[in-house]
Formats: C-alpha cells, structure tokens, sequence
C-alpha cells in the first residue's frame, strides 16, 4: 500500500469516528441516558441533604437542565449567524 493509499485510510478511518461520535452526541439515547443521571444524581443530592420528597423535588432541575441543552443548538445557530 503507498503512503497515499494510508493517509486515505487514516483520514476515511478518521471520518467514520467522527460520524460515530456526531450521532451519539446527536442521539435520543445520550438525551434519555443525561436525563437520568442527572435526575439521579440530584435526587440523591436532595436526599443526604435531607430534602423532603427528595424524588419528587428531583424533576424539577432535571428538566430544566434538559431544556438547556435541547436549546443549545438553537441558540448556537443565531449566535452563528
């Protein structure tokens, strides 16, 4: 195979994880997969700190926060603009 041949390869290799990583950061189950974490993470936080219905009070940051990122794009678009 010539060097050219390679670096082809290399870069086409290159493009293929980039495509990869685009559709995940892209995906719905990244989307779900945050939601979750975060509303985990901030349930539990609530929780130890001795919140009431922590569980409960847990929905609130955990939509906010993905509200913010559904939006970024949007607003990232303008921005550009």
């Amino acid at each position: 195979m010539t060097n050219l041949e390679q670096r082809v390869q290399k870069i086409e290799e290159r493009n293929r994880r980039v495509e990869q990583e685009k559709a995940w950061e892209t995906s719905l189950s990244r989307r779900v997969l945050l939601a979750v974490f975060t509303y985990i993470a901030i349930a539990v936080y609530l929780w130890v700190i001795g919140v009431s219905q922590a569980w409960l009070h847990a929905i609130v940051p955990t939509i906010a926060f993905m509200i913010s990122t559904l939006v970024m794009p949007w607003l990232k678009s303008i921005w550009v603009k």
